[in-house]
């Protein structure tokens, strides 16, 4: 039906065959797909509207080989060719360097001046104010107020977001002397097989001292993956050395890892840190079974493990879900708040967080944040992983980029900016 009205949408995880080419992909999204492909005609079609809205890709790459930005394009593509006149694109710029979001934006004007309609969802208030002409909030599935550009600020928009609750900006409490000259973690010369589409890191040399947070930048698929996954045990060296807390840890596996002190806030929680059928309080319970087993492990303390889990919601400052259903039927947004609590409930000399803020609304964003601070500030290491650039800016003692599974920069946040790390992100330098 929505086809019929000529609405197109582009969802936060594309849905693209990588192993077949862009003129593929789109070819199967067409509505009158002939019983022969018309290999030339789909590419002068593709070459019409990529030059028209800026939109160049090349027809005859295979999709795993594009970058992300060049992956949203296709997916216009497939929009625009399929006749769409509404596109809605949803956290279009969750994944994408600063220069891709520039370009995006300049794709959404184009279209915007052809008299296409383009509704923007984001959590990013300043990309709002940027892009839109037109301004919608919604709060808990309904609409709490409309604002013409000329009308908005960040501030009107928060309120309209949250009501008048005050939200508190993230500082970080710079104190002397707060780092140990005894790293918590040390990797050395350190390098991984790639696996599948995935980047092999190579030689990387990274520090982690009590009292910090480092900040890992990149575009998706450059080795931030790979690099907590080293870090926790869940990919082994194929060259150099990883130290935790003082000891060789090159060959020990997760469990080991987490059982002297590190926590693990996940890339995809549902299907990485939870079991979906169980609840909120069961997710709890199994992840610590040492800690709420009893009679000899033949009995779990479901109501300790709900308590804590009640607990760590209080001490973030987040708003908790129903615990007592599965976990799967939970937004993404919940599920990331349950698996937060969960991890930050228990104590941890190193945490290594994946995106922890991803999914939030600004409120709960701003709890993570500070509670990560305060971590930081009471002795916790940290290793930071967001495509998110101002949080790692404003978060973040030091800063390294990965390209191509390489460290490629290495700076205090006040010695850079946001351009000459995108720039790096993207191998334009380094």
């Amino acid at each position: 039906d929505a086809r019929k009205l000529h609405i197109g949408m582009v969802f936060q995880n594309f849905t693209l065959i990588p192993a077949m080419t862009v003129i593929e992909n789109i070819a199967l999204f067409l509505p009158d797909l002939g019983m022969v492909l018309d290999r030339k005609q789909i590419i002068k079609k593709i070459d019409s509207i990529s030059k028209r809205f800026h939109l160049e890709v090349k027809p005859l790459a295979p999709v795993w080989q594009l970058s992300i930005g060049e992956q949203q394009k296709v997916e216009v593509l497939k929009l625009l060719l399929a006749n769409a006149r509404l596109l809605i694109l949803d956290e279009p710029t969750k994944v994408l360097a600063p220069h891709e979001i520039a370009a995006l934006f300049k794709v959404m004007r184009g279209l915007k001046e052809e008299g296409y309609s383009v509704i923007f969802i984001t959590h990013k208030i300043r990309e709002v104010l940027e892009c839109a002409d037109r301004i919608t909030v919604m709060r808990r599935g309904r609409v709490t107020g409309q604002l013409m550009r000329a009308e908005a600020s960040e501030d009107k928009i928060i309120e309209m977001m949250f009501g008048k609750t005050k939200i508190k900006q993230v500082e970080r409490i710079i104190k002397a002397g707060t780092t140990s000259s005894k790293p918590l973690l040390e990797i050395k010369k350190a390098s991984t097989k790639a696996q599948g589409f995935s980047v092999g890191l190579k030689d990387i040399d990274l520090k982690i001292f009590q009292g910090e947070i480092v900040g890992v930048a990149g575009v998706s698929g450059n080795g931030q993956k790979e690099l907590g996954d080293l870090i926790l045990g869940l990919l082994k060296c194929e060259k150099g050395h990883k130290f935790l807390f003082g000891e060789n840890a090159t060959h020990w596996h997760i469990g080991r890892v987490r059982r002297e002190g590190a926590a693990f806030i996940p890339e995809n929680p549902l299907s990485m840190a939870a079991v979906p059928n169980m609840t909120s309080q069961e997710n709890m319970a199994v992840n610590n079974t040492r800690k709420y087993s009893r009679r000899h492990g033949f009995f779990i303390d479901l109501a300790t493990a709900l308590a804590d889990l009640e607990q760590s919601f209080e001490n973030l400052g987040l708003t908790a879900p129903p615990f007592l259903c599965p976990i799967k039927t939970l937004s993404g947004g919940n599920i990331q708040r349950v698996i937060v609590a969960r991890e930050l409930a228990q104590s941890a000399e190193l945490i290594v967080a994946f995106y922890p803020t991803k999914g939030l609304d600004v409120l709960s964003t701003t709890a993570i944040q500070q509670v990560l601070i305060r971590f930081r500030n009471s002795g916790c290491g940290i290793i930071l992983i967001s495509d998110d650039l101002e949080e790692l800016f404003s978060m973040s003692d030091r800063l390294i980029v990965l390209y191509q599974g390489k460290m490629v920069g290495h700076f205090k946040p006040e010695e850079t900016n946001m351009v000459d790390i995108g720039h790096l992100m993207t191998g334009v330098r380094g």
